[in-house]
């Protein structure tokens, strides 16, 4: 893996303030060809961040200022390692068109980019399902089941794969199994195989790819990529491309979860 596909920075409100440089000089360390910074972009205007601290994302005022950055690293970085310029955008079910102008307004800067859910819509409100254990247990109350949590996200996962973002719409699917993040405090009895297949047959359809996400590896109440081992043999199977993303929201996150995914990959 000579790619890590999704980077957070210093803009995000939810992470640390580590230096540009010092994500890059790490992944060189790492032993990575090629970078992605993917910071969450900006939320459409009309819609309120449910999360308690208001943290999602980067500011819509901040935006150039960010790709201003990006742009000095590639100069200064040239010969070393591959830069990238991207954002991880959220799919949030309802807001398809105000998403679409953000992503023609600002598509031509980017050179990768990530297409996730982070927001599950409950009883005319929506929140920010990955947000804690608590908010977790607050959407399973409004929905009735933890079973209803799962099968909602790939509900709305689905719709994100088949929306029609127009022509700067990412085309990799960011963390498909982001729901089993308090998986061992909220267990479940089924895989959702059903789901899944339809949602990996949707995105083969479409020719996207596939975050191969780190980040649970190192969740204690997750233990396991997003998405886990049998998700990966079958996307393996329908020719799927896998990228790997560490997640990082801070340096010493990179490579998060790599030796784990390797293993699993090669076994």
């Amino acid at each position: 893996m000579i790619k890590d596909g999704h980077i957070h920075s210093l803009y995000c409100p939810h992470g640390t303030k580590d230096a540009f440089e010092n994500y890059v000089e790490k992944a060189i360390q790492l032993g990575f060809k090629e970078i992605s910074f993917t910071e969450h972009a900006p939320l459409p205007a009309s819609f309120s961040d449910p999360a308690p601290t208001k943290d999602s994302a980067i500011s819509l005022e901040q935006l150039d200022s960010y790709f201003h950055d990006i742009r000095n690293l590639k100069i200064q970085y040239a010969g070393q390692i591959k830069v990238n310029a991207g954002l991880e955008v959220d799919y949030i079910e309802g807001y398809e068109e105000e998403i679409k102008s953000f992503l023609n307004m600002y598509g031509p800067q980017l050179d990768d980019a990530i297409l996730s859910v982070h927001f599950l819509k409950c009883n005319e409100q929506y929140e920010c399902m990955d947000y804690s254990p608590d908010i977790f247990a607050k959407l399973v109350d409004g929905l009735g089941s933890v079973e209803a949590v799962y099968r909602k996200y790939y509900e709305t996962l689905l719709l994100s794969v088949n929306s029609d973002l127009g022509p700067f719409k990412p085309k990799r699917i960011g963390h498909i199994t982001l729901a089993h993040k308090f998986q061992r405090k909220f267990p479940i009895a089924t895989r959702f195989e059903t789901e899944m297949s339809k949602l990996l047959n949707a995105i083969k359809t479409n020719g996207y790819e596939l975050d191969y996400n780190g980040a649970g590896c190192a969740k204690p109440l997750c233990r396991e990529p997003y998405p886990p081992q049998w998700v990966v043999e079958k996307a393996i199977a329908l020719n799927i491309p896998l990228v790997y993303g560490s997640d990082a929201h801070q340096v010493k996150d990179l490579g998060q979860g790599l030796d784990q995914m390797i293993q699993a990959k090669t076994s």
